[in-house]
């Protein structure tokens, strides 16, 4: 098991795992970015592979408090990736045709078909955290979406489809530096939501459910992986590396070409 893995039915605490962690590559930031564009090219050769057989399906859940780094990793890890059989989803606060339905209505429809890779940068675990910090649901209700979570990624992985989970894992302090960067930068100025300080303050709220969701549904068929992610460079090669490694592991190859192929030389 991956040493980020949050085991099933063992209780983690994230207090216990460093942001700033880079045991796995001790390296430095220039040799790991060196890394990252080897993996990468693996990477878009395996996502080729997984498009042409059709067999698979790969989902890809994102989640990080504000400012964890979900749109860098993204942009990062599939850079050269072939968009044609990726899809990046993101999921805000419901429409009302979305809340006419139940919770997870909106977002089964966005899981991927054979060939594809989807990532969803943010997900239904928002219906687990966000709802629970701000109190927009009983208790009740809440409790029993960790079962249905559960249920619903069963039926995914049943059905053929490969998840895997990552949590970007930050600091409070990196998160202030992250905050001010994109107050004092104009290029980044864009990205600043004077709620996300409101959000801020609700930081320990936020590292209880995180918690509490991360242990209640990592299953060895789904599993969550909690990435230290203060320095980015060091969040990607692990998280890309973890998915090459995923995507090996279906031992995937190009379907068979037709029948004596060679003779439609001549035609051409």
């Amino acid at each position: 098991m991956h040493i980020y893995q949050v085991p099933e039915k063992k209780t983690i605490t994230l207090h216990s795992i460093d942001p700033d962690d880079t045991q796995l590559w001790e390296k430095g930031k220039e040799s790991a970015k060196k890394k990252l564009k080897e993996i990468r090219k693996e990477l878009i050769h395996l996502q080729k592979l997984l498009y042409a057989e059709h067999k698979h399906k790969i989902l890809i859940v994102l989640q990080a408090l504000d400012s964890g780094g979900k749109d860098g990793t993204i942009r990062s890890i599939f850079k050269g990736v072939n968009p044609q059989g990726v899809k990046v989803f993101s999921f805000k606060v419901p429409t009302t045709e979305e809340l006419a339905h139940d919770y997870l209505w909106r977002v089964h429809k966005r899981t991927p078909g054979d060939g594809e890779i989807v990532i969803f940068n943010r997900s239904h675990y928002e219906d687990v955290l966000v709802v629970r910090v701000h109190e927009l649901v009983t208790k009740e209700t809440w409790k029993e979406r960790y079962d249905h979570i559960r249920n619903f990624e069963k039926i995914l992985t049943d059905e053929g489809t490969t998840i895997i989970k990552f949590f970007l894992h930050i600091s409070k302090n990196e998160q202030k530096e992250r905050f001010l960067e994109r107050i004092e930068v104009k290029e980044k100025q864009w990205k600043f939501n004077p709620g996300d300080i409101e959000e801020r303050k609700l930081w320990d709220q936020y590292m209880a459910v995180y918690e509490d969701a991360l242990n209640k549904t990592s299953t060895t068929a789904a599993p969550w992986f909690i990435i230290p992610a203060n320095r980015n460079w060091y969040r990607d090669v692990v998280i890309s590396q973890i998915i090459v490694d995923q995507l090996n592991a279906l031992e995937m190859n190009y379907p068979s070409p037709v029948e004596n192929i060679d003779q439609y030389t001549k035609m051409i």
